[in-house]
């Protein structure tokens, strides 16, 4: 059998990438003009602009976090020296490779918001406000412009630049094939440091303090010990879902010939056991603080539950639950190209509404914005991803061919 090894972006593709990147920056700019017209009281100026940022800042945390999954997905499976996934590492391997390019926008937007002078967003960053606000005052030593910013950089930084790391190491083989056990032994644990180092670094980042930064502190005066692995189970099963998109993308387009129904097999039993696992998450936050009842820890559930937000509140856990719950369930469905696409797209689309709820309660808490906006910057962000993804996938081999351990990818079986 012959692989095709190289990835040609076909022309429709790019034509796709760049109208949605297109539709995205017009999206912005309408979004800009719209909430910057003026006209209103300060105050009304005020939180027209927080609409505008909060709908970049949710756009931008997502995806970054989405994409950064695809390197999560790589090092995990490198730790359990698992093989099965060696025939399309590749494309997890091109998904990462966004990171840095989203990585610079999201920080582009934070920066603006916490350095800005509208402090709707984040209250934390009013100095004259946190003076005269206990619980404010009492964080201050962690919610500071400083410690947000240098976290913020290092947290990038260290994902780009481990991510690459980890890519430099699976094409080092594409043309300097291991000589013997004792070579491919070294590799496998040279492997398995780097990866090592990059689960510490997500460990301290997505798992623990990014998601307290760039979103738990818009609601500044609540918290949560499960926001975080919350944060990561929303995003990560996002991630496997966006792999198995260009999996599928690339198998109807005759690539992949390595990778066949045992592994897409795989990542829907992924998709379905984290979309459990994120509604485990979802209902331990939310019984122990309803079941509590402590007015600090409701203040965050209120406006979601019972207040204009609840209807997204409501619709995104039955996306992110039951559609995969009773869908995902059975193995034929699984191995059913049709229905893992059309699972896939609305498991981004539903933790995409996750982020939504996650972060426009705050700076709008009168009305629900007009959503158009909002998913228009977010197709933009997903034009981005196509044509970054894409550029990487046709700039080396598709599949590991000289790794220690793809005849474990070839002969896997479920």
């Amino acid at each position: 059998m012959t692989l095709r090894e190289k990835f040609e972006v076909p022309k429709r593709y790019n034509t796709v990438a760049m109208a949605l990147m297109a539709l995205g920056i017009l999206a912005i700019v309408g979004l800009y003009i719209t909430t910057h017209g003026g006209g209103g009281t300060a105050a009304e100026n005020k939180l027209h602009d927080a609409r505008f940022w909060a709908s970049l800042l949710q756009n931008s945390v997502f995806f970054l976090l989405v994409v950064n999954a695809a390197m999560f997905f790589i090092c995990a499976t490198t730790l359990a020296w698992g093989g099965w996934q060696l025939s399309f590492i590749r494309v997890a391997e091109a998904v990462s490779a966004v990171v840095p390019v989203i990585g610079v926008l999201t920080l582009a937007i934070l920066f603006s918001i916490a350095f800005g002078d509208n402090h709707t967003i984040y209250h934390w960053t009013d100095t004259e406000h946190v003076k005269h606000d206990a619980i404010l005052n009492f964080k201050k030593g962690f919610l500071n412009k400083g410690f947000y910013a240098i976290t913020s950089v290092l947290a990038v930084g260290l994902w780009s630049f481990l991510g690459w790391k980890m890519r430099k190491l699976s094409r080092k083989l594409d043309n300097a094939p291991l000589k013997s056990n004792e070579e491919a032994k070294k590799y496998v644990w040279n492997n398995t440091v780097w990866a090592a180092l990059y689960m510490i670094v997500f460990a301290l980042t997505v798992m623990s303090s990014i998601p307290w930064l760039w979103l738990m502190s818009i609601d500044a005066h609540w918290f949560s010990t499960m926001y975080s692995w919350y944060t990561f189970a929303s995003t990560w099963v996002a991630g496997v879902a966006l792999i198995t998109l260009f999996i599928i993308y690339l198998k109807n387009n005759n690539y992949l010939e390595l990778t066949n129904k045992e592994h897409l097999h795989e990542m829907g039993i992924i998709m379905f056991a984290f979309s459990v696992f994120w509604t485990y998450l979802w209902f331990s936050q939310f019984m122990l603080t309803w079941y509590a009842n402590i007015p600090e820890e409701t203040t965050y559930f209120k406006p979601r539950l019972y207040g204009i937000y609840g209807g997204v509140f409501w619709l995104m856990f039955l996306i992110n639950f039951l559609a995969p719950l009773l869908i995902l369930m059975t193995r034929n469905s699984k191995r059913n190209y049709a229905t893992l696409t059309f699972m896939s797209i609305l498991i981004i689309f539903g933790h995409w509404l996750d982020f939504f709820q996650m972060v426009f309660p705050g700076p709008s808490p009168g009305h629900v914005p007009l959503i158009i906006y909002d998913f228009a910057i977010a197709l933009g962000f997903i034009g981005l991803i196509l044509f970054v993804t894409g550029k990487s996938l046709s700039k080396y081999p598709l599949i590991a061919k000289n790794h220690p351990f793809l005849k474990e990818s070839v002969i896997h079986h479920t």
